[in-house]
């Protein structure tokens, strides 16, 4: 008897593990699976934190990594994949490798730097290594404003800045760039702008929701993204429902904790 069950898609996420459960790999899990599709996933870090900062990681090395990540190739078809907290050089360098490598689509990179917390989460030789050998293999890059702003090197202070942020890192390599505004409001909006491989501008406009520190919002909204990649979705439409996921999670997010709202 044939099967009425739908497969669905695998998207792979790449990404540090936070053990409270608001942001990281299990943010990621759980915006896969609530998007339809099957999630898949490789630790590179185990941190030690909750909502109200990080207290300390246990860096995955690249044999580690790649031990998680290639059984997953050989097995399963994944549709879309992600990266998030990618701390040391050799994590970066493994990751670049893998997605070069192996039978990958190109990630959805959100270029983790510093946590809500203000913890930083990645070293400066990563950081560079991301920009030169991880960048180039991405489908579209994930900065908010501030990491926007390390990547370009200046201040972001208007939708232009936005506008030239996004450019400045697209010719680090990157096909698409979203930066998002969502840490500052723009004439009461959370705005994104998106800009496209064929160097076109898209503005993602949404209520600004003054809620206070929401923790794991960029984890989730690169997750959606690649969800909506991995079921067929062009690069727009799957950063606008996304960016509707996001919305709706951060008007229901729970106060749990003493910190930032985990999503």
């Amino acid at each position: 008897m044939e099967s009425n069950v739908k497969s669905r898609p695998v998207v792979l996420t790449i990404a540090g593990l936070d053990p409270s459960g608001g942001a990281g790999i299990v943010a990621d899990i759980k915006t896969i699976a609530a998007l339809g599709c099957f999630p898949a996933a490789a630790l590179t870090s185990i941190t030690f934190q909750n909502t109200t900062g990080v207290f300390g990681a246990e860096h995955q090395t690249a044999g580690t990594l790649r031990g998680q990540v290639e059984p997953i190739v050989q097995d399963l078809s994944v549709a879309a994949a992600k990266t998030g907290m990618l701390p040391t050089a050799e994590i970066v360098a493994e990751v670049a490798r893998l997605f070069d490598k192996e039978n990958l689509p190109a990630p959805v990179v959100d270029p983790v730097v510093v946590a809500t917390s203000g913890d930083v989460l990645i070293d400066d030789e990563a950081f560079q290594i991301l920009k030169t050998k991880l960048f180039p293999l991405a489908r579209i890059v994930t900065p908010n404003i501030p990491e926007a702003e390390k990547l370009a090197g200046f201040s972001i202070r208007s939708e232009a800045d936005m506008r030239r942020a996004a450019q400045a890192i697209q010719s680090l390599g990157a096909r698409a760039v979203l930066v998002k505004g969502g840490h500052r409001a723009t004439a009461g909006q959370a705005l994104d702008v998106l800009l496209s491989e064929d160097g076109r501008f898209t503005e993602f406009r949404s209520e600004y929701l003054d809620v206070g520190e929401v923790h794991g919002s960029g984890c989730t909204l690169s997750a959606a993204i690649a969800a909506g990649l991995g079921k067929g979705l062009t690069l727009e439409d799957a950063v606008s429902a996304a960016k509707n996921y996001v919305t709706n999670a951060i008007k229901t997010a729970p106060r749990i904790g003493r910190g930032a709202r985990p999503l």
